[in-house]
């Protein structure tokens, strides 16, 4: 934690860098001691110096002290040396930094190999298309009655995933135009107006993938190439989990801590070109984020009060576009469900080992999962969906088979967890353990490996 030692009241910030600040350190814990060419201090030394000690610091250890990291008033805030009269989001943002330290990660440095990411993206089809199985399963009102089908087919290791029995859905398709469009290597405004191009040409691939009906209108009012074309309404249903399902190459993209600014404008503002809504599009955001976290190898049991933590980020990101007090009004429940499941298996603190139930009979499963959904159909939802995703993968650690039992066969939107929850266990565990009949001829195999290959050349280097 910040001690309060650490700084001084008379210390003066800029106004405008709480946002940015925390965005940097949220993954960033703070250094005890920072050499830069012979010198060495800590931030308790460089707070307590005079500003004439301050100015005879050489440019080199005047450059390193100017991090956001140490001038974030959201950190004085925590310690309470905060002026009054700081915005509710300020406040928020103060105390994201405040438990930052919580945050260390064991894998970081580590580069992930890229068939980590082409079987994230593969298997992420494989989710999509067996929880789907031509809209036979994803519209099963039974767990049960999934389960039974799945064993007269001989089990996961007898089935071959192909059209046209097995085709994959509006999801896949969807997912595809986002990591296709984040391959181009575009950056700002013209990506958005590129993920707005490919998310309406999508919609002409759509025969037999039933795609939802927030996607279907959100597209529609898409207008790529004009200025703020991808910009639609504000939609007070637009809670579904249509954003979340297409977002996990946003966070193969954007892994490393310092883009943590550009996942949250890229997941968010492409979420919001068919779900504009909190529950849809940062449902976006929360996919994403386990994306990268996942690719910076951090435990699954932190994803979580990570999200919590990045969520008065996204508010304060969210402020300053059209919108904002709708946006606002509707923000709470998010972040109050993910507050609410994370309390209930022992990761409020971001510290396993997850308190999961066992939850092995698929009746149960249905019900613990409709419990979480809005209306009673479980996955629906931009906070659900990660939700399954994520208790999937915490319960089935290594466990391909039981992976799919949870995230992909049960009676909700099964096709959208399933992606969501197969692409996360991918990119931890890889495609050796999968059965080859399950993607060795999945539709868009290729186009997804090659999406793979080409967000990790730009996120981690190498042949582009």
């Amino acid at each position: 934690m910040i001690q309060k030692s650490l700084f001084r009241p008379q210390t003066r910030l800029r106004k405008d860098e709480t946002f940015w600040s925390c965005c940097c350190l949220l993954f960033s814990p703070p250094q005890k001691v920072l050499k830069v060419g012979n010198e060495s201090f800590s931030p308790s030394s460089k707070l307590a110096a005079s500003r004439k000690t301050w100015r005879k610091r050489t440019p080199a250890a005047r450059s390193i002290w100017r991090r956001p990291l140490l001038w974030s008033k959201g950190l004085l805030k925590k310690a309470g040396f905060a002026p009054s009269g700081w915005s509710r989001q300020r406040r928020a943002a103060s105390e994201v930094a405040a438990t930052a330290a919580a945050m260390a990660e064991p894998g970081a440095g580590r580069v992930p190999p890229v068939e980590a990411y082409e079987a994230a993206m593969v298997l992420s089809g494989v989710g999509d298309a067996l929880g789907y199985r031509g809209g036979r399963w994803e519209y099963c009102t039974s767990g049960p009655r999934i389960a039974a089908e799945l064993e007269a087919l001989g089990g996961l290791d007898a089935i071959c995933l192909e059209p046209p029995e097995w085709p994959v859905s509006d999801d896949t398709v969807l997912h595809l135009a986002t990591a296709e469009g984040l391959a181009t290597g575009l950056a700002g405004e013209p990506l958005l107006q590129e993920l707005a191009r490919r998310y309406v040409a999508a919609m002409s691939d759509m025969e037999g993938r039933k795609p939802g009906p927030t996607s279907l209108l959100g597209t529609s009012q898409l207008r790529p190439g004009e200025p703020d074309g991808y910009h639609i309404p504000f939609n007070p249903t637009g809670t579904g989990c249509g954003a979340a399902m297409r977002s996990l190459a946003i966070g193969l993209r954007y892994p490393h801590e310092q883009d943590l600014p550009t996942l949250i404008q890229v997941s968010v503002d492409s979420g919001r070109m068919t779900h504009h809504h909190p529950t849809g599009y940062l449902g976006a955001l929360a996919v994403a984020l386990f994306g990268a976290l996942g690719a910076r190898g951090v435990p699954p049991e932190r994803w979580g009060r990570a999200l919590l933590q990045t969520l008065p980020l996204a508010r304060e990101y969210v402020g300053t576009a059209p919108a904002a007090a709708e946006n606002w009004e509707h923000w709470e429940p998010f972040g109050e469900a993910w507050a609410r499941y994370l309390a209930s298996r022992g990761l409020a603190e971001g510290e396993g080992p997850a308190r999961l139930p066992p939850l092995a009979d698929p009746a149960e499963r249905d019900a613990a999962y409709a419990a979480w959904a809005l209306g009673g159909w479980a996955g629906r939802s931009g906070h659900d969906a990660p939700m399954v995703a994520l208790e999937a993968l915490l319960a089935a650690g290594p466990r391909w088979a039981e992976l799919c039992a949870r995230g992909a066969l049960h009676s909700g939107d099964s096709d959208s967890t399933g992606a969501i929850a197969a692409g996360l266990w991918g990119l931890r565990h890889g495609l050796a353990p999968v059965p080859p009949g399950l993607h060795r001829r999945l539709e868009y195999r290729q186009r997804l490996l090659q999406a793979a290959r080409r967000l990790h050349a730009l996120a981690w280097g190498g042949p582009r």
